[in-house]
C-alpha cells in the first residue's frame, strides 16, 4: 500500500513565479512532489494549482499543515483546500427505485476503488433496502410527496449531519433538491441520464430517441439550484443507430451514467476537480 500523501489546491490571482513558489515552498519543507498540476485562465486573471507530495518526512507536521496552508494561500492573496490521501469521507448516496448507479458504487466502494465510506442509503421508496442489505449498508427510507417535501428535506439534512457526511450523491434520486436544502448542504453530486447541455429535464432518451440523435451520453455535475446547470465533472457517450428503439436507449444509456457517475466520484474523491466561476477544472 502507498504511503500518505498531501493535496493542495489553491485558486490565487496569475503573476510570473508562482509555479516556482508553490513547489519551492513543497522543498524547503522536505516535500517529495508526486503530481504538479497547474491551469492559468488568462480572461478571468486566475491561476489554479494541485500539487500533491508525500507525507512522510515532510517538514511541517500534519496537524499544522492546514495554518500553514491558509497562510500560504493568503500571502498569495488566494484560497487554498488541504486533503490527504488516506482520509476516507462519508458518503451518503440517495436513491429512488433504479438500482443500478447504487449497485455500481457500493461494489466499487467494497472492492476499495473509491476511497470512501457510506454510512447510509437514503431513498423516497423501500425498494432498494435489500440490495444495500447485501452489502451491509445502512438504508432509511424517508417518503417524499409534494405536500411534504419540507418535512423530508429536513429529515434528510438530519440524518447527514448525525452521520458526519461531507458529500452527498444522487444516484438516480428522482426528486429535486430545494434551494434551502443546497444553501444548507451544498456539496452534492448528481448523475443525469444526458449528455448536457442537451435535453434536460425528464425523459430525455425519449427525446433524443425523436431526434434521431447518433450519440447518446450521461452527465456528473455538482448540483446547482438551477435544475441541471451546475458545474459538470464528467460526461461519458455511446454510439447510436437508426435501428434503435427507445428502450436500447435507455439500456445503453444506463452502462454511461454508471460509468460517468463513478468517473466522477473517484475525481471528486482524490481531490482532482476545482471549482471556480460556475465550471470546473478538472486535473485528471
Amino acid at each position: 500500500m502507498s504511503s500518505a500523501t498531501i493535496i493542495l489546491q489553491l485558486i490565487c490571482p496569475d503573476r510570473p513565479g508562482l509555479v516556482s513558489e508553490l513547489a519551492g515552498w513543497v522543498a524547503a519543507n522536505g516535500g517529495n512532489i508526486h503530481h504538479a498540476d497547474h491551469h492559468t485562465d488568462a480572461g478571468a486573471g486566475l491561476f489554479l494549482s494541485r500539487i500533491e507530495w508525500q507525507l512522510d518526512g515532510f517538514g511541517i507536521p500534519r496537524e499544522a499543515l492546514p495554518a500553514a496552508a491558509s497562510a500560504l494561500a493568503e500571502r498569495l492573496e488566494g484560497q487554498a483546500e488541504l486533503h490527504f490521501s488516506d482520509d476516507l469521507p462519508k458518503v451518503a448516496i440517495l436513491v429512488s427505485r433504479q438500482s443500478h448507479c447504487l449497485f455500481d458504487l457500493l461494489w466499487r466502494v467494497q472492492s476499495g476503488e473509491l476511497p470512501m465510506q457510506v454510512p447510509l442509503v437514503i431513498s423516497n421508496h423501500p425498494d432498494l433496502e435489500a440490495l444495500c442489505s447485501s452489502f451491509g449498508v445502512r438504508f432509511i427510507c424517508v417518503p417524499t410527496s409534494p405536500d411534504h417535501k419540507q418535512e423530508a428535506e429536513e429529515r434528510i439534512l438530519g440524518l447527514l449531519d448525525e452521520n458526519g457526511v461531507e458529500l452527498a450523491v444522487l444516484a438516480k434520486y428522482m426528486q429535486v433538491l430545494s434551494g434551502d436544502f443546497l444553501s444548507r448542504f451544498p456539496m452534492v453530486i448528481n448523475i443525469h441520464h444526458s449528455f448536457l447541455p442537451a435535453f434536460k429535464g425528464a425523459r430525455p432518451y425519449h427525446r433524443a430517441w425523436e431526434r434521431g440523435v447518433k450519440l447518446i451520453g450521461a452527465t456528473a455535475h455538482y448540483v446547482t439550484e438551477e435544475l441541471d446547470d451546475g458545474p459538470i465533472i464528467e460526461q461519458t457517450t455511446v454510439p447510436v443507430s437508426h435501428r434503435d428503439e427507445v428502450d436500447d436507449l435507455i439500456r445503453k444509456g444506463r452502462d454511461t451514467e454508471r460509468m460517468a457517475l463513478a468517473r466522477a466520484l473517484r475525481l471528486h474523491l482524490r481531490r482532482q476537480v476545482m471549482v471556480y466561476r460556475g465550471r470546473t477544472a478538472v486535473f485528471a
